[in-house]
């Protein structure tokens, strides 16, 4: 998987995201609920892309960490080395093949996305996608009518959960490529805190920062 498919799936991932408090209110409560057990959770994790013919393009292998609310870190160990770091403020984009590092502000309407809603809370929820339950550990998460996929960032995307943590993810974009997401050796015993994800730009790298 390229360095451009990887960033584009960053701010896929760190799209918008927010949840159906309507008819399919039970199965998000219960998904938020579920997810909300967990203050902490670190791990690695397999990432796959596949085009709209259902070719795989690419994998990619790191480790995550999380720490709720507002903090997530996504490093790529193979094929190249990147780290896509979320706080409050920022969204940090290193590549250290490339030695450049781009510097995103976080706004409030990020607060909810396909990753970060292991961090949700649920009165941040609003209307806008549909959540079904469709097995014991699997939830589908569809926009609604009135939310186009553009805006979504995806057109569907399911949550796998094995012993009420997060085990997968799949999702599918608007021009129907799917990435799945499989989280391995996922720890929530450990204990993050903040300093965990604190960041200094490293020296000799070019640095973009775009202003809110």
């Amino acid at each position: 998987m390229n360095r451009i498919s990887l960033f584009a799936l960053a701010l896929l991932l760190l799209c918008p995201f927010t949840l159906a408090q309507s008819d399919s209110g039970d199965s998000a409560r219960e998904l938020i609920e579920t997810l909300d057990l967990t203050e902490s959770l670190q791990g690695n994790f397999v990432q796959q892309q596949y085009g709209n013919d259902g070719v795989l393009q690419g994998t990619s292998s790191g480790t995550f960490k999380m720490l709720r609310p507002g903090y997530f870190s996504w490093e790529i160990s193979s094929p190249d080395s990147q780290l896509i770091l979320v706080t409050p403020q920022y969204l940090w984009h290193l590549d250290r093949d490339l030695e450049t590092l781009t510097r995103r502000p976080v706004s409030d309407s990020t607060a909810m996305s396909p990753l970060q809603l292991l961090g949700g809370k649920e009165e941040l929820l609003q209307s806008g996608f549909n959540v079904n339950k469709t097995s014991d550990t699997l939830f589908s998460i569809t926009p609604k009518e009135n939310e186009s996929v553009a805006s979504a960032g995806f057109s569907s995307l399911n949550i796998s959960l094995d012993n009420n943590v997060i085990a997968g993810m799949e999702i599918i974009d608007g021009l129907n490529q799917r990435i799945v997401i499989t989280f391995q050796s996922v720890d929530k015993a450990s204990t993050l805190t903040q300093s965990n994800f604190d960041f200094t730009p490293p020296d000799g790298v070019d640095l973009f920062y775009y202003d809110e």
